[in-house]
């Protein structure tokens, strides 16, 4: 079953789902002593908890390394009451060569800022009134415009963050999150979300204050996911030239069958007054009972922002790689891709990444 299914599956179905170098290693092991100690000795514990550990290393030929950990909670706090807790540290070093730090090299899941943090804390609960649903969310959470789980996207076989959803890139970013609460009526097929929040980004360049919208219809039949989003919110680039609200409508499709996952987004809009962005990702993951361990993901994508010289960028990427489950606990994943147009130094590059993974119980 694709993550996608099974996230859906728990939310609607019932069920809970699923010296530099010694810094870096003291601060891996801090993060996670204090959540699980954190989640262990909360009143959840004697209800329902899952705890999910995550340290991983990657280096890239864009001259990046990187080290993170990341610890999530989920359960319920009493019937039908569901709470999940995710905090996580990262950090990047450069070689001498790259060392401002442009490259987009292991951005799919949050910042590699150097901070211990909490990403996402919240509970929802979900009603079953006839063949309807009313389900309700409150906490800090993820920006529900498209294809917006962590599950979709971070180190899924993929070691970007699509151009579309990437902080330079003048679009959306999956460092989006809000603080406050989130409605869902309809049914289980097709239902109608409402977001309403302030910004609770994560990152050195979090959104302004003020209020956050977000509306989107998702349908679920068989094997399809169809859904439309619309987002209105504030920049998140310096207002020194980013005036007026970042506004965004976007398109997202997955199907999948038979070890088969094909999915992507499409989204038009501006970032702040005077441009415009849009721009698309197509994702196809492959894992057939021949293949055994290994899992094939390919992706193609396309970015153009829209603006007075010399600002604009129109960039193309094609990325191709392999997830691979190894005995222990270990997971290895390998990217190699492509990209012509926006930074010319990052036109080719080779990603790889090694996590080390445990859950409880």
């Amino acid at each position: 079953m694709a993550a996608w299914q099974r996230d859906h599956h728990r939310r609607f179905g019932g069920g809970s789902g699923k010296g530099a170098r010694s810094a870096v290693a003291l601060k891996a092991r801090t993060l996670a002593l204090l959540v699980v100690g954190v989640l262990q000795s909360s009143p959840a514990h004697s209800q329902s908890l899952t705890t999910e550990a995550d340290v991983t290393g990657g280096y890239s030929t864009d001259g990046v390394s990187a080290v993170a950990t990341q610890l999530r909670g989920f359960g319920e706090v009493k019937a039908g009451v569901r709470f999940y807790l995710e905090g996580a540290w990262a950090t990047r070093w450069f070689s001498d060569a790259n060392g401002d730090g442009d490259s987009d090299a292991f951005s799919a899941a949050y910042p590699y800022d150097n901070r211990v943090q909490f990403t996402e804390a919240f509970a929802e609960r979900m009603f079953r009134p006839g063949k309807g649903l009313v389900g309700i969310r409150a906490g800090r959470y993820r920006t529900p415009f498209g294809i917006s789980g962590r599950s979709d996207y971070a180190y899924s076989g993929f070691l970007r963050a699509p151009l579309i959803r990437y902080d330079d890139s003048f679009a959306l970013t999956n460092n989006f999150l809000e603080r406050g609460a989130d409605l869902i009526v309809g049914t289980p097929q097709l239902y109608l979300e409402t977001s309403l929040g302030v910004p609770s980004d994560l990152g050195t360049e979090p959104r302004l204050p003020g209020l956050d919208t977000v509306v989107r219809l998702q349908g679920y039949h068989g094997n399809w996911i169809v859904g439309v989003s619309h987002l209105r919110t504030l920049p998140y680039q310096s207002q020194r030239f980013a005036h007026g609200r970042t506004v965004f409508t976007g398109i997202d499709i997955r199907w999948s069958r038979d070890g088969v996952l094909a999915s992507g987004e499409w989204i038009t809009g501006q970032p702040f007054d005077g441009t415009t962005t849009d721009g698309w990702h197509a994702d196809v993951t492959v894992h057939r009972p021949p293949m055994g361990p290994l899992t094939a993901v390919v992706r193609a994508e396309q970015l153009d922002y829209h603006a007075a010289a010399p600002f604009a960028l129109h960039a193309r990427r094609l990325t191709a790689g392999a997830r691979i489950r190894l005995p222990r606990g270990l997971t290895a994943q390998v990217d190699v891709l492509h990209q012509t147009g926006g930074d010319p130094e990052y036109s080719n590059a080779l990603d790889a990444a090694l996590t080390y993974s445990i859950r409880f119980p």
